[in-house]
């Protein structure tokens, strides 16, 4: 059986590619678009991991893995933050409120692929 990942992301062009290049790779992918009720969609669709867009509607994706974090179901749970904003003090507060990995937009097939079979060994 294939992991689950959950992208959530408000870009349908990135949205569409993450969801085919982890979909021909054995994932099942659920989306989700807006940081409002994103945490809820977390705790309810228990993804193997999360891949969080850090410019989000209605809630920042720190925002999101703060919240995350603070809870105890998905306190450890692997999540890969996506930006276009690739500065270090970006990069530096995911790391410090517990992104597992972060990664610059636009990110190539290889890389993504890459981070998440570290994250969650298949």
């Amino acid at each position: 059986m294939g992991k689950h990942v959950l992208v959530i992301e408000d870009e349908p062009n990135i949205i569409e590619a993450i969801s085919f290049i982890l979909s021909r790779d054995g994932w099942t992918v659920a989306t989700h678009s807006n940081g409002h009720d994103a945490v809820d969609v977390v705790r309810d669709k228990s993804p193997d991991l999360v891949i969080l867009d850090v410019m989000l509607p209605g809630k920042s994706g720190y925002d999101i893995l703060t919240e995350l974090r603070e809870g105890e179901a998905t306190r450890d749970l692997p999540v890969l933050m996506l930006t276009a904003r690739g500065q270090s003090k970006d990069r530096d507060l995911a790391e410090r409120i517990g992104a597992s990995r972060f990664m610059t937009k636009p990110f190539s097939n290889a890389e993504v692929l890459e981070a998440l079979r570290e994250l969650v060994p298949q």
